[in-house]
C-alpha cells in the first residue's frame, strides 16, 4: 500500500497537485485497502484519510491500511467534512458527478477533475495484485473443469450458471463490498452463441451446439477474465474448422505480447489472421482490455490502441467469430505482461466434446 500511495503522489505532482481525493469505489479500494460509500484523502506525505458515514465507519477502520477515519453525516454532511480538510490543498478528484463538483469547485477553486492519476498507477500491477488474479483465474479453470462434466443435452444455460454460481460463491469469488461486474457468466449456446455478449437464458442444449462460456469474477477485489467454447456431440466441419481458426489466431496474439510492442499489434496479429481466413468480418470486437479492479481497463487492446504494453499489465486476449443467428466462438486468456508473458488460465483450448 505504501508502494501505491507513492506512485499515486508521483503523478499527481505531474500535474500540480499534492492531494489526491477519490469518490470511485475502486479508486478507493486501491488508496486504502476499503471498499465502500466514503470519500478518500491522500496527502503529500502519504497521510491517507477516509471519509465515511456512521454505518461503514466500523468497517473502514477493520478493511483499510494506516488510514484516519473521519465519521461525517451522509450526503452533504461527507461534502463538507471533504472541503474542511483540503480546501487549502492543490487537489485532484476523480470526482464525476457535476453537482458535487460545481459544490467543490465554490470552495476549491483550483480544484481539478481527472482519473488519469488512478488510471496511471493502477495499470501496473504489484505483487499482491498479481498474485490475487493468479488466485482467481485458477478457480476460473477449476470451473471449466465442472462445465466439461456437468454440460449436457437438455440442460439449460440457466441450471449450468446455477451450478457455477455455486461453486463460485463457495470460493469466495463474490466478496461482499466489492461491486459485482457485468454478465459475470456468459453462457451462451447454439444460436445465442453469436451475441458475444448475450444474456443467460433457458434455452436448453442441443445436440450439434456450440456453447460459449466467458467467465469473469472478481476475487479479492480484482477481476479474472476468461473464455472457452465446448461443442455438444458432433459438430459441423465448418464450425470445426473456425473453431482452429480462433485458436490458431488466439496463440498469436498470446505470442506477440511484451514489453514495448503497441497494443494495436496485438490486435493485429489475431485480426490479420482470421482475415487471411476469409472470416474477418465476423470478428467484431477489440481483441482484448485490461483487467484489474475492473472488468475492463486500460490498455485497451484494439486496432486504434497506440498504448504500449508495459511489464505487469494485466491483459486478455481474445479473439471470436460469430456467424449471426448460427453459433459462436471464443477463446480468451488472462494474462501478466513478461518477456515471457505469464499465461494465467492453463485449462485446455483444445475442443471440449460433451
Amino acid at each position: 500500500m505504501k508502494d501505491r500511495r507513492k506512485n499515486l503522489l508521483k503523478f499527481a505532482q505531474k500535474i500540480d497537485c499534492d492531494t489526491l481525493v477519490t469518490f470511485e469505489p475502486e479508486n478507493l479500494f486501491y488508496m486504502t485497502g476499503f471498499w465502500g460509500e466514503a470519500i478518500g484523502i491522500l496527502e503529500k506525505g502519504e497521510k491517507t484519510s477516509i471519509i465515511a458515514p456512521e454505518l461503514e465507519v466500523g468497517r473502514a477502520k477493520e478493511e483499510s491500511e494506516n488510514c484516519e477515519v473521519i465519521t461525517a453525516d451522509r450526503g452533504t454532511g461527507l461534502i463538507a467534512a471533504l472541503i474542511d480538510n483540503v480546501k487549502k490543498k492543490k487537489v485532484c478528484t476523480d470526482c464525476q458527478n457535476y453537482s458535487i463538483m460545481t459544490s467543490l469547485k465554490k470552495s476549491i477553486p483550483t480544484i481539478k477533475s481527472s482519473a488519469e492519476t488512478f488510471y496511471n498507477s493502477r495499470i501496473i500491477k504489484d505483487e499482491k495484485e498479481l498474485n490475487i488474479l493468479k488466485k482467481g483465474s485458477k478457480i476460473i479453470d477449476e470451473m471449466y473443469d465442472i462445465c466439461s462434466k456437468k454440460m449436457k443435452i437438455g440442460q439449460t444455460e440457466s441450471e449450468l450458471q446455477a451450478i457455477l454460481m455455486s461453486y463460485a460463491m463457495g470460493e469466495k469469488m463474490f466478496d461482499t463490498g466489492y461491486k459485482s461486474t457485468l454478465n459475470p457468466l456468459i453462457i451462451a449456446g447454439g444460436p445465442n452463441g453469436a451475441l458475444p455478449h448475450a444474456q443467460v437464458t433457458d434455452r436448453k442444449f442441443k445436440k450439434g451446439d456450440l456453447v460459449v462460456v466467458d467467465l469473469t469474477l472478481r476475487y479479492k477485489g480484482y477481476v479474472s477474465d476468461a473464455t472457452r467454447t465446448f461443442a455438444i456431440g458432433k459438430i459441423s466441419p465448418q464450425e470445426k474448422k473456425i473453431y482452429e481458426i480462433v485458436k490458431e489466431s488466439q496463440k498469436l496474439g498470446l505470442e506477440s505480447v511484451k514489453p514495448n510492442v503497441n497494443c494495436k499489434d496485438i490486435d493485429f496479429a489475431c485480426r490479420n489472421y482470421i482475415e487471411e481466413q476469409k472470416y474477418g468480418e465476423y470478428f467484431i470486437h477489440s481483441t482484448g482490455h485490461g483487467i484489474g479492479l475492473e472488468v475492463h481497463e486500460l490498455p485497451t487492446v484494439s486496432s486504434k490502441s497506440d498504448m504500449k504494453l508495459k511489464e505487469n499489465m494485466a491483459i486478455t486476449v481474445e479473439p471470436g467469430i460469430y456467424i449471426p443467428n448460427k453459433f459462436g466462438i471464443r477463446i480468451e486468456d488472462s494474462l501478466i505482461v513478461k518477456e515471457k508473458p505469464i499465461i494465467l488460465h492453463k485449462f485446455t483450448k483444445e475442443l471440449i466434446t460433451i
